[in-house]
């Protein structure tokens, strides 16, 4: 089974998640700068959210480069990040319409929580299902950047209810981490292409 659906599906609901979020996004009565302060929460959610539906369509883009074989199992996996990504427009939301209050911002994190096992599992589909001369062990390696990024989920949920303010900032960061595509894939793929550069 070839990936190109696999990735051209993924494409588009990824399209259709931001164009759901920026549908969100109200201008104002008013024509001042001060009457958009009622809509700054929201952009700044929208902006948030835009950045992790962004980090999960490259990084997804950067693992699918060095992938040859999808199953069934794969194709399910691959549903079921897409599953929780559709949900950020919906908890983006929330969050944003009340200021971050404790249980909006602790289900915001619990959603991205959920979208980084999602990514977890496929990740480990696509190890199962594809040889090592792939070089997607390698590309994935340790996956530092996951495990830290779970952690740092787990961590916010229950901070929300305490200072829901420092949740934000683990959701920021754990944001930027992922801002820059994973290297190893960028290493592994000029390897294939260049051998002779090993």
């Amino acid at each position: 089974m070839t990936k190109g659906r696999v990735e051209a599906f993924s494409d588009g609901v990824i399209a259709i998640i931001i164009t759901i979020m920026v549908l969100e996004l109200h201008p104002p009565e008013g024509t001042t700068l001060a009457d958009l302060q009622p809509v700054l929460p929201k952009m700044l959610g929208y902006v948030l959210s835009f950045l992790y539906v962004g980090n999960y369509w490259n990084n997804h883009h950067h693992l699918m480069q060095v992938v040859r074989h999808v199953r069934g199992g794969v194709l399910w996996a691959n549903m079921h990040l897409l599953f929780w990504l559709s949900v950020i427009p919906f908890t983006t939301a929330w969050m944003s319409e009340h200021h971050a209050s404790p249980v909006p911002t602790a289900l915001y994190g619990g959603n991205l929580l959920l979208c980084g096992i999602a990514y977890t599992i496929l990740v480990r589909a696509l190890l199962r299902v594809n040889p090592p001369e792939t070089g997607l062990a390698e590309a994935i390696g340790k996956d530092w950047k996951g495990w830290a990024s779970l952690a740092g989920y787990s961590l916010a949920i229950p901070i929300a209810f305490f200072n829901r303010w420092i949740s934000v900032a683990i959701y920021v960061s754990v944001a930027l981490l992922w801002f820059i595509p994973d290297s190893r894939i960028e290493r592994v793929l000029a390897k294939q292409h260049h051998p002779e550069r090993q």
